[in-house]
């Protein structure tokens, strides 16, 4: 099979969105000699309604809609998203074709107190995911919980305005933009457990096409891959999404995978938590099973209180 030389890249137009999409194409360049990526950045859903939170949308696909109808319409050859932005289930056309290497996919506490513990009673936290306010309220129940969108650079510079004594971010994120410094504070996945493909990118393309799925195919990272595959189960199983307190994250150590997951009340007064383990070939069922545990021990009923 002859494989093209030059491809188009689809990504948002935020900084991390094409920072992180840039250095996938430069990676996947140095993978394929004299192979040429163009960057087409494209307007979601998610960038232009900026008004409400991502949660009110009520949809997990408001950053990722636009991108797949371009694949769908050939505008682009593949697309560059951050994992934990994929719905459920995609077009049957499309694919996630690979997982490059996942970065840290815990959480950051961004402050100038001492960590979680060190914010003063009745701090002002700022985030807008349901999944970490649920579990950080669950430790510290007397924390304000302060809906703050926008991209990296503009949550930042609200914290630094004074308007939070907190900011919640992904560290993949903090990471790829070299944006760590001594205010951050990684949360523990035993505090904090991140959301469904955090850290990773997924790569998704035209299933049709496969001159371009054979092209991508050196980006992959098995455990990567593997991982997300088990988290994205037990998504699917349970049939959430950005708006409920969901939280499931996946390691690999020694070959073998272990999967926790969580679900919560808005409030963190109800949790359930639980791990499995096995192969990556059970990754799946991995998902699965722990999905049945939850809605058979009362996440059914978590869900439905949103």
């Amino acid at each position: 099979m002859q494989l093209p030389t030059r491809i188009k890249m689809g990504t948002r137009g935020s900084l991390l969105a094409v920072t992180q999409a840039e250095q996938a194409s430069a990676q996947l360049m140095e993978l394929r000699p004299g192979l040429h990526v163009e960057t087409v950045v494209i307007k979601t859903t998610g960038d232009t309604n900026t008004a409400g939170s991502l949660a009110s949308m009520g949809s997990k696909g408001v950053f990722v809609k636009e991108l797949e109808e371009a694949l769908l319409a050939g505008t682009i050859d593949f697309a560059v998203h951050s994992m934990k932005d994929m719905p459920a289930i995609l077009p049957p056309e499309l694919q996630i074709v690979c997982v490059p290497k996942r970065e840290d996919p815990r959480d950051v506490l961004v402050t100038t107190h001492n960590g979680l513990h060190g914010l003063p009673v009745g701090a002002k936290l700022g985030t807008g995911s349901p999944r970490r306010a649920a579990q950080l309220l669950a430790v510290r129940p007397d924390l304000e919980i302060c809906d703050v969108r926008g991209n990296l650079d503009t949550r930042l510079a609200k914290l630094a305005g004074g308007g939070f004594d907190g900011l919640v971010l992904a560290r993949a994120g903090m990471n790829r933009l070299t944006a760590v410094n001594q205010n951050c504070h990684t949360l523990p996945v035993e505090v904090c457990v991140p959301a469904v493909g955090q850290g990773a990118l997924a790569i998704e393309a035209n299933a049709n096409h496969p001159s371009i799925v054979e092209l991508l195919a050196p980006l992959n990272h098995r455990e990567s891959q593997d991982e997300t595959i088990a988290e994205r189960a037990f998504l699917i199983a349970i049939g959430g999404g950005c708006s409920l307190p969901l939280a499931a994250n996946c390691t690999t150590h020694d070959g073998m995978l272990t999967l926790v997951a969580v679900a919560a009340s808005r409030n963190g007064k109800q949790t359930l938590r639980r791990s499995v383990s096995g192969a990556p070939t059970e990754a799946v069922k991995m998902g699965n099973e722990l999905a049945t545990w939850m809605l058979a021990n009362g996440a059914e009923d978590l869900l439905k209180e949103h």
